[in-house]
């Protein structure tokens, strides 16, 4: 944990990074602050922190961002396949028209919840209890969740505009800290 921000202390993500203190691995070049010192950037899964600065390069945050569009975009069309399987599967069963209509409905109704739910969780940190509660809905419209990460890497790493505010908000935090704290407090004045 980052005693300043609060969030996981991990090492995974950029390949630009600088050990600091007792271990600790720290986005390197960081301006106005020393290796180690200042909260440090939440890793987002697949871009680890290469979204702090948009890393170059072959393992960078561009490539990152293709590779998990496309990806997405695979695993959306890898989908539907195993679901026009279901269908098929339940019209060979002959139930009846009023279930298939059911079936149907049920999991478009599921695949847009799984989408909203999941574009919003890219700009605000979800509740964990409804998050706990709506998991089985995000199982059954897993394909809406896959689109909307999908539509989110055309435009950044999804995730990116939340954590970037809340790294920004800390580190200025810290910075109005670590300015307030300058000079020798034993030297001050008494006032009485």
């Amino acid at each position: 944990m980052s005693d300043e921000n609060g969030t996981p202390d991990t090492s995974a993500g950029s390949r630009h990074t600088s050990t600091g203190p007792a271990g600790t691995r720290t986005p390197a070049g960081r301006p106005g602050s020393p290796a180690g010192a200042g909260p440090r950037p939440e890793p987002l899964r697949f871009f680890g922190t290469t979204w702090v600065d948009h890393d170059p390069g072959y393992q960078g945050y561009a490539a990152r961002r293709i590779a998990v569009a496309v990806g997405s975009l695979a695993t959306v069309a890898v989908s539907c396949l195993v679901l026009r399987f279901a269908y098929e599967g339940i019209a060979i069963a002959d139930l009846g028209s009023f279930v298939t209509l059911l079936v149907v409905v049920m999991f478009a109704v599921c695949t847009a919840l799984a989408f909203r739910h999941t574009w919003e969780g890219f700009t605000k940190r979800p509740d964990p209890d409804r998050q706990a509660s709506l998991r089985g809905l995000l199982a059954v419209g897993f394909a809406g969740s896959l689109l909307a990460y999908f539509f989110r890497t055309l435009t950044e790493a999804p995730g990116e505009r939340l954590h970037r505010e809340e790294y920004d908000t800390a580190r200025d935090q810290y910075e109005r800290r670590s300015t307030r704290r300058t000079g020798n407090p034993s030297k001050k004045r008494r006032r009485g």
